[in-house]
């Protein structure tokens, strides 16, 4: 039987150790402490590797302290809003709405979506000095703690927590502030994902920096300019400045020489008109039926018509003239009586003087770097989109710009994590996209509650106040709401289109979590627990702490936060079960219940769990034991592996 104070210790993982002491055990001692110089002796055994004397980086005053922000443990747990996720257009959803300090979130986030994220798009502060950015920080260090906890100097700690309690806007302030959120955000990138940072004049060398040692200098793909508005606005310089920046960077370097930021590895086959790759139908599902498209087309010999769908006729996606120009340019393929075409690396169709042609792509299918100055990813256009759904918000992001860079990545699922959410742009931007081409992609979205001052916004307060009744408004009330409207409209525009598509297979829903803080006593230390000792009074939880224990547990143990724990009756008793996962946390376990869940493990061929976690202030000791003890002779027996963990 294992014990785990777990939840007042939840931090990223650390996988890179993992990998070290997989691969290089050798280069540990017996205490668990890495000796560097026999590393470096192994690695050194490679010619290709130079360990050099020289070395170029970035410091600022909080640099460690940023270090340790990133490591240290959560200060909250995560629950759930189940009145919400429980309506029918959100019970079934994967897009996340999550309320909360952003670095808590992350943290919470890093195990079940360890290298998940496709993309991550984020809109920090500029630090503009005008933009209300400051350093906060409800972390509580003495000197004498964050010298040792960080490795530095009484002196440097010192001054490094005058700063951090100081409400500062420095650039080590900001850096700080950044530091442990791009760190992390790091690791929940899969190894073919993107982040997209959008910064100004202000912080853009420092972010360079910054995200040039998180990510790796190599992993730089583009600094694009993007237009904030044609007028321009004046500073004591007598420059109008009109443009900000996204930065792009790669999880790994080998993105960097992609052609189009996309995958090369898709345009695998080669004709006579270069490489490319087949799989987009001819015949489209998604398209309303048209009988103009429904025609015979004689390919290889054959005679072949759209296919019947669900008993449904569907249609081409090419016209008839474009049709004989694909057979003719070796553009279809028949594939055992269905049709499809070929997607090209460098040539796209162009139609000129009412004739079809094959031509080189633009720029030989790379986008330029200023791609982002059209007037349509300004913010005048994203001012104009937040109108339209009726929402007042300062300084909003275009649905436009957010597209665009969806689209650089062009993969029809994926998560796209956004832990800057604001008004909520990028779920809105992912709703569209999915609606236009019918992808399958999923949005997580983070957003501090940071309260609306009626002085500095009052159209914004008045309205949350007032339209949506909430009597303490936050822009996080603003970011639900968006998104909401934001699914509505797409689904009315749809119908009032001319050619409506079919949408059922889009998510418009979407589920909504919030941190809370770990409860003050909760304080359990697994190396001086004593059973006589009462650390914590478990009497007073509800059946809302139970849940949320629970959420922020299966988290913890990497299962996303949209899969719902299946409930498993226990012969009178509840536990909840996922992914091989029991959990064990309501009280009055006894000898029966323990009885019925060997039975059930024995006879139920979906009930594998691999895990049994308990909540150890829910059961006395002996039951625990005798739990233990059974499960462990059980697995002997079977021989499988069972883990019986005791949780605090």
């Amino acid at each position: 039987m294992t014990k785990q104070s777990i939840t007042n210790n939840i931090k990223i993982p650390n996988k890179n150790l993992e990998i070290l002491k997989k691969n290089f055990s050798h280069c540990f001692d017996k205490d668990g402490n890495f000796d560097f110089e026999k590393f470096k002796q192994e690695l050194s055994k490679n010619e290709e590797i130079d360990f050099s004397n020289e070395s170029y980086g970035m410091d600022w005053l909080g640099k460690s302290y940023a270090r340790l922000l990133a490591s240290d443990g959560a200060t909250t747990f995560l629950k759930e809003d189940e009145k919400f996720n429980l309506k029918q257009e959100n019970k079934d959803s994967q897009n996340l709405l999550i309320k909360g300090d952003n670095l808590e979130v992350l943290k919470h986030l890093s195990n079940a979506y360890y290298e998940m994220i496709k993309m991550i798009y984020i809109d920090p502060p500029y630090n503009t000095g005008s933009d209300g950015f400051v350093y906060q920080d409800d972390r509580k260090f003495s000197v004498e703690e964050l010298s040792k906890l960080a490795g530095i100097d009484e002196d440097k700690a010192k001054r490094i927590l005058e700063f951090t309690q100081s409400k500062s806007n420095s650039h080590s302030a900001w850096l700080t502030f950044m530091y442990p959120r791009l760190y992390i955000a790091k690791q929940l990138l899969k190894d073919d994902g993107v982040i997209f940072v959008s910064i100004d004049d202000n912080e853009v060398a420092q972010l360079r920096l910054l995200m040039d040692e998180i990510f790796g200098e190599e992993n730089f793909v583009a600094q694009f300019p993007r237009i904030t508005t044609i007028k321009g606005k004046n500073d004591e310089k007598m420059i109008a400045t009109s443009h900000d920046y996204v930065l792009m960077y790669s999880k790994l370097e080998k993105l960097n020489r992609n052609k189009d930021f996309s995958s090369i590895s898709r345009y695998k086959l080669e004709d006579e008109n270069g490489k490319h790759y087949v799989e987009a139908t001819l015949d489209s599902v998604s398209l309303p039926y048209s009988k103009k498209l429904d025609f015979e087309i004689e390919i290889d010999g054959q005679k072949i018509k759209p296919i019947v769908y669900n008993g449904k006729k569907t249609c081409w996606r090419w016209s008839k003239d474009l049709v004989e120009f694909g057979i003719k340019n070796n553009l279809i393929v028949n594939k055992n009586g269905r049709l499809y075409t070929k997607t090209y690396l460098d040539l796209e169709i162009k139609k000129n003087n009412g004739k079809y042609e094959l031509v080189k792509k633009d720029v030989g299918g790379t986008y330029r770097s200023q791609i982002l100055l059209d007037y349509k990813f300004s913010n005048n256009e994203a001012s104009r989109a937040l109108k339209e759904l009726k929402i007042p918000f300062d300084y909003p992001k275009p649905v436009t710009l957010v597209k665009k860079l969806i689209e650089l990545i062009p993969q029809e699922n994926g998560i796209i994590l956004d832990f800057f959410a604001g008004s909520g742009t990028t779920g809105d931007a992912v709703m569209q996209i999915n609606a236009d081409d019918g992808g399958n992609r999923k949005y997580i979205l983070v957003q501090l509650p940071e309260k609306i001052d009626p002085k500095k916004n009052k159209t914004a307060y008045d309205f949350v106040k007032n339209e949506l009744k909430i009597e303490s408004p936050t822009i996080f009330d603003i970011t639900k709401e968006r998104l909401v409207r934001a699914g509505k409209k797409i689904k009315e525009d749809n119908k009032k289109s001319k050619e409506p598509k079919d949408l059922s297979n889009v998510d418009f829903g979407f589920k909504v979590f919030e941190t809370t803080p770990i409860w003050e006593d909760y304080n359990f230390d697994a190396k001086e627990f004593d059973q006589q000792q009462k650390l914590f009074d478990e009497s007073k939880l509800t059946k809302e702490d139970i849940k949320t224990i629970l959420t922020t547990w299966k988290t913890y143990d990497g299962i996303k936060l949209a899969d719902e724990l299946k409930e498993i009756n226990l012969d009178g008793y509840v536990g909840h079960y996922f992914d091989n996962k029991l959990y064990l946390v309501d009280k009055n376990f006894t000898t029966k219940n323990l009885k019925k869940l060997l039975e059930e493990i024995d006879v139920n061929k979906d009930f594998n769990p691999a895990t049994i976690i308990a909540f150890g202030y829910h059961f006395e000791s002996k039951v625990l034991r005798e739990i233990a003890e059974n499960v462990i002779s059980y697995a002997n027996k079977k021989q499988i592996d069972i883990d019986f963990i005791t949780r605090y």
